[in-house]
């Protein structure tokens, strides 16, 4: 029994071993994300990021899906002839926890691909740190078929992850393609079959938990914020980053790992992390 059963409607969260799975729980929408889904995830990361028994979180989907995406109905249609500032929540909801939270958030981010993964759901796979997923997802931008473009940040995300033709193409045909295709463009690190793929997560996670926290999340804010930086603006932005790292570490990571690896001859770096 997880201690966060029942608090959510459409989010299940269970904590284990340091990993936090995070389950959208909407099967019978295939995981569409409405209104309700996109606030309760606001709250799920800032509880799960307070958590200290959560190290990592994995997100994925209940049933045969990760998510279809925005929900049609709840999302765009009940809200369409509502109030503009109530519209303006329900979409300052849905960015806050699909890009400005689990983008920059404190802690590691799998994305565990487990089924169909559309239009909207493309914003928070890209905003996860590292992502694997099925050989048998299926990966669509399905928004043009509806007569509308690629709302939130999906092009962006694609544009950022993708690149250029293979985006456009998607984008402008709505045409879908599986998980060996959505790792070769590297849109996921990687595919496997879906009766591997918990495994699979579980043993990257239990990697990241092997790394130092702390360093760990200034070397992955690091390199996100250094891709919109240019090259002299990263190098101070990228030492501010390590020389703060250096502050806030209680392990003293970096003395320990020289220390090893110098003194020590204990650890290889490019192949093990220190020993913590």
């Amino acid at each position: 029994m997880s201690k966060y059963d029942n608090r959510w409607h459409t989010v299940m969260v269970n904590v284990e071993g340091g990993i936090a799975w995070i389950t959208l729980n909407r099967p019978e929408k295939r995981n569409a994300m409405s209104p309700t889904l996109n606030r309760e995830m606001r709250d799920v990361l800032e509880t799960v990021e307070q958590d200290p028994e959560a190290q990592v979180l994995v997100l994925t989907g209940a049933g045969t899906a990760w998510t279809a995406g925005m929900d049609l109905k709840e999302y765009f249609r009940e809200v369409d002839g509502g109030p503009e500032i109530l519209q303006e929540k329900i979409r300052r909801d849905a960015s806050e926890w699909q890009w400005k939270l689990l983008r920059m958030y404190s802690k590691p981010t799998i994305a565990m691909v487990n089924g169909w993964c559309f239009g909207g759901g493309f914003s928070p796979l890209v905003a996860c740190d590292l992502a694997i997923c099925a050989d048998e997802a299926t990966f669509g931008l399905s928004e043009i078929n509806w007569g509308i473009p690629p709302g939130n940040l999906v092009s962006k995300a694609m544009a950022d992850t993708v690149g250029h033709r293979q985006s456009l193409y998607y984008i402008m045909t709505g045409n879908t393609f599986n998980g060996q295709k959505a790792a070769e463009m590297g849109l996921v690190n990687k595919s496997v079959p879906l009766s591997q793929l918990r495994e699979e997560v579980t043993l990257l996670a239990q990697d990241l938990l092997n790394k130092n926290p702390v360093i760990l999340r200034a070397a992955k804010h690091g390199f996100k914020r250094c891709r919109e930086l240019t090259w002299e603006q990263s190098e101070d932005y990228l030492y501010a980053k390590l020389d703060q790292a250096q502050l806030r570490d209680p392990e003293h990571g970096r003395e320990q790992g020289l220390k090893q690896f110098l003194d020590d001859k204990s650890i290889k770096p490019g192949l093990q992390a220190y020993k913590r």
